[in-house]
């Protein structure tokens, strides 16, 4: 009985069980203080995705996500429609459901192994790929966040590396079948969050320049993918206009988002309790104007600070950037107690950029077409960070990234040294 185990668990593909392995790491973590903190009324006042799918299941649509009746297009669409699910299957905001919520962000973060392995494999070698794939099943950041966070980040991050590796695949194809995938999953991504847009087009318009350097048609197969990506969000797009009386970009929160980060406050990299969710003046200004207004007004003074404090918007969008990519942005005693994390956080979140801005090195000299394919999608994603505010979760999207030209790095380090040796003769 034992040899026949045995013999069916070896047939079972390496892929599998890293999938397997990174779901139940990150699964054990999430009865440790997560189920408990979205039953918790401060937190789901505060958790906006699901107050969305709140306002969905009560037959509301989409719903304020700052606990207000108001029709919003704050979050798009695709995480509060799944959360709205959930609550539908097993209640709104039950253990079960909360259990449910964080069960598919670890299931969808488990799964990143297979792109991983995939776009590091046809970068750098299959070497690269199984090592940077078992590294994501242990990754600390992707086991922490996929069980902690209840955020469209995790989706996020899986459509982009599917993104990446569909370009990959773009760039010596013109099959229009590939490129009108690609502006599915890109209109998908946007529906999740529309900053991977960015990216996306940068991917798009990359794998379309090969095509060109390699004499390919690559008009028709950019107009195809650019017509279904334009499709895919259309239907939201259209819902907002009708709702609103104008166009507005994917979400209409840019004013908020840029307030928070260009208002005085620089204690921490952003400041929760000017929020609607935490501050009562807030909340009802929003409720008063409607939330166009609001966020037109917010606009508005972010734009007067930002007009009358040139100098340092300039500093706090190099300090934004620089915690982006550190994790650093104060060893002060009260900014300690509100972030105690942040000592370890740091060395570490630092030692990740590091090791991957020489993985670009390395990749250069390796493959350079591949390194600056990396480099735009981890260099043009957190752009927009940069100018309102950051937060710890915008990073995990890249994290993949980041940790294949990190075990890129590693690799290169390790040939380097035993090839030393060899030639020392020890």
């Amino acid at each position: 009985m034992s040899k026949w185990v045995s013999a069916r668990l070896r047939r079972v593909p390496t892929l599998a069980w890293m999938v397997l392995i990174g779901l139940t790491l990150r699964l054990a973590v999430i009865p440790f203080d997560t189920i408990e903190d979205l039953m918790d009324a401060q937190h789901i006042h505060a958790w906006e995705q699901g107050n969305v799918a709140r306002a969905l299941v009560a037959g509301r649509g989409f719903g304020s996500p700052f606990v207000s009746d108001q029709t919003s297009a704050i979050m798009p669409p695709v995480y509060p429609l799944i959360v709205a699910a959930t609550f539908e299957m097993f209640g709104v905001h039950t253990a079960h459901a909360i259990f449910a919520v964080h069960a598919f962000d670890c299931l969808t973060n488990a799964l990143a192994c297979i792109p991983v392995f995939l776009v590091a494999r046809r970068s750098f070698g299959s070497k690269a790929g199984l090592v940077a794939s078992w590294a994501w099943v242990f990754f600390p950041y992707g086991i922490y966040f996929a069980a902690a966070w209840a955020w469209s980040t995790h989706l996020l991050m899986l459509s982009l590396l599917g993104l990446f590796f569909l370009a990959q695949q773009m760039e010596v194809s013109p099959r229009l079948g590939l490129w009108a995938g690609f502006g599915l999953l890109a209109g998908f991504a946007g529906l999740c969050e529309p900053t991977a847009l960015v990216p996306a087009a940068f991917l798009m318009a990359f794998a379309a320049s090969r095509l060109v350097r390699n004499g390919l048609r690559w008009l028709a197969p950019g107009i195809l993918a650019s017509l279904v990506l334009a499709g895919t969000i259309a239907p939201w797009l259209i819902r907002d206009a009708r709702q609103f009386g104008r166009f507005i970009p994917m979400r209409d929160s840019m004013g908020l988002e840029l307030w928070m980060g260009n208002n005085g406050y620089s204690e921490r990299f952003t400041s929760d309790q000017l929020h609607p969710l935490h501050n009562a003046a807030e909340l009802a200004a929003y409720n008063n104007m409607g939330e166009l207004k609001y966020m037109d007004w917010k606009s508005a003074q972010a734009h007067a600070y930002i007009g009358a404090h040139q100098d340092r918007f300039a500093w706090m969008s190099l300090r934004r950037a620089v915690y982006l990519w550190t994790g650093y942005w104060s060893f002060d005693s009260a900014y300690l107690q509100m972030e105690p994390m942040d000592p370890f956080n740091v060395p570490f979140q630092t030692c990740l950029t590091l090791l991957a801005l020489a993985g670009l090195g390395v990749a250069w000299r390796q493959a350079r077409w591949e390194a600056m394919r990396y480099a735009g999608v981890l260099f043009l994603f957190p752009i927009v960070y940069y100018f309102s505010h950051p937060e710890p979760y915008h990073m995990r999207t890249l994290d993949p990234l980041i940790v294949i030209l990190d075990c890129l790095t590693i690799i290169q380090a390790v040939a380097w040294w035993t090839a030393r040796k060899k030639a020392l003769g020890r």
